[in-house]
């Protein structure tokens, strides 16, 4: 059985959370703060690790900062709604998602398994690596074959995504809450051509290696 470890201080989500996390299969223990996280992370050597920002004595980025100085488990950011900054950099940080509060459990359980079930080798710590692609969300940088690509922000961001999520479908709205924020008033025009430029950036990228595809009638998706 899998250990989820919540690390949040409001004990009615603590408790919420892992009504649903043990329905699901999984063992779920909480932390009430960032210090205690880490003492439990520790203990647990948890499967994933569900970490809200806002912490006592050790806020959220502080823990993710230490978890990833120890490898690659699974982190998932609760962050409130419109906050688009804490998103972000929670994916460039090493998070590999986030959920914005409030949530439905069923979305955070449905969230946990889709990370758990992503194959490990493509994460070392804050590198990722998508055959010749690969991206280092420390130096917000990334490479094809060795030979470094430069990208606009936004084109940034939605390749950070992707690659934190590969071989799964979203659509434009998706991706445009996810990306771009909640509070976006632009159309999903934005998503195409931001992937339009992202494929010309990458154009150099094996396909076999990889690509970014669409989906009929649906959005796009990492193939990796």
């Amino acid at each position: 059985m899998q250990t989820i470890l919540i690390v949040e201080d409001e004990k009615p989500i603590v408790r919420l959370l892992q009504a649903y996390l043990n329905q699901a299969g999984y063992h779920a223990e909480a932390a009430m703060d960032g210090e205690e996280a880490l003492v439990a992370f520790a203990q647990l050597r948890p499967a994933l690790v569900l970490l809200d920002i806002n912490l006592p004595r050790l806020n959220g980025w502080g823990v993710l900062e230490e978890i990833r100085k120890q490898g690659s488990t699974p982190v998932i950011m609760l962050t409130a709604r419109g906050d688009v900054t804490d998103r972000l950099r929670g994916l460039q940080n090493g998070a590999d998602d986030y959920i914005p509060k409030p949530f439905d459990p069923d979305e955070v359980v449905a969230r946990v398994q889709a990370v758990l079930r992503r194959p490990p080798a493509l994460v070392e710590s804050n590198l990722v690596r998508v055959g010749s692609l690969t991206v280092d969300f420390t130096a917000r940088s990334i490479t094809v074959g060795g030979d470094a690509v430069t990208l606009a922000p936004r084109d940034w961001d939605l390749l950070a995504f992707f690659v934190r999520h590969p071989n799964q479908s979203f659509t434009r709205s998706q991706l445009l809450d996810r990306v771009w924020g909640f509070d976006y008033e632009g159309g999903d025009r934005a998503v195409d051509v931001a992937v339009k430029r992202l494929r010309q950036s990458l154009r150099n990228w094996p396909n076999e290696d990889g690509e970014i595809v669409t989906i009929r009638g649906m959005g796009y998706m990492l193939r990796a």
